[in-house]
């Protein structure tokens, strides 16, 4: 499921050069071989979303612009796919997993301050703690899938959270849901007193207070992004960094 959101990249990028028919068919064919490994029918899962990507994406074509909102909502659509795909599967190992659109739950804060594109391409959500959100939660019997780096603003639209927004959305979610802690699953099993692929001798840090990440994370570490950390600490909940691929790893 990963690197959706660069295709989806691309087809924006394809838009502006006027030649978007190449890209679409080529995202359309991954997801039909993804679903087929699957065992997911792909019409009944992504059929509308795929069908609403060609439609917006031939529409904008035609006056070669990708404006702030187009592109929020174009981005969301990868996100909204390969979690629809991911629950799909889940249910086809006999897992009880739910879909949840993201959107219904994070809404953006509104600052008409700051310009539209950063209102839709990197906005901040409210993240305090929310009774009903936790109410419809704990309805749900089974696994909840649902979204990173979408949200919604007040007026209903579609709304990104910038780059790492997957590691702030677990973030949004464990603060309004008051979660015991919040797991971010990434490439490397936590943060280290150094870049590792460049000092080799660098070591895991095993535990660190909210502020000490926030520096490390200001300060470019990629591991964690700075805005997945002041909802949790506001709540008071901890952080866990996991590696992926090494899921044996404490982190």
């Amino acid at each position: 499921l990963s690197g959706v959101s660069d295709r989806i990249e691309a087809i924006i990028a394809a838009i502006e050069e006027g030649d978007v028919d190449a890209s679409i068919r080529e995202l359309e064919e991954q997801h039909q071989a993804l679903a087929q490994d699957m065992g997911v029918d792909l019409d009944a899962t992504i059929g509308a979303e795929l069908i609403e990507l060609r439609n917006q994406v031939q529409g904008a074509s035609l006056i070669g612009e990708v404006t702030p909102r187009l592109h929020a909502h174009l981005m969301s659509l990868g996100e909204r796919m390969s979690t629809k795909l991911g629950a799909a599967h889940l249910r086809t190992l006999g897992l009880d997993a739910e879909w949840v659109d993201a959107r219904a739950h994070l809404q953006s804060v509104h600052n008409p301050s700051v310009p539209i594109d950063r209102q839709m391409l990197s906005a901040e959500c409210d993240f305090a703690a929310d009774p009903a959100v936790q109410a419809q939660f704990e309805q749900t019997t089974g696994v909840v899938v649902t979204q990173g780096f979408i949200a919604q603003n007040p007026n209903g639209e579609t709304v990104l959270l910038g780059r790492g927004g997957s590691d702030t959305s677990a973030a949004y979610f464990a603060a309004k849901l008051q979660a015991v802690r919040c797991e971010i699953w990434t490439d490397v099993p936590g943060m280290f007193t150094a870049d590792p692929r460049q000092t080799p001798t660098a070591r895991v840090l095993r535990s660190l207070d909210y502020d000490e990440a926030q520096e490390i994370a200001t300060m470019g570490a990629k591991v964690l992004h700075p805005r997945a950390n002041p909802p949790c600490k506001a709540a008071g909940i901890p952080i866990v960094v996991r590696c992926t691929p090494r899921p044996e790893l404490e982190g």
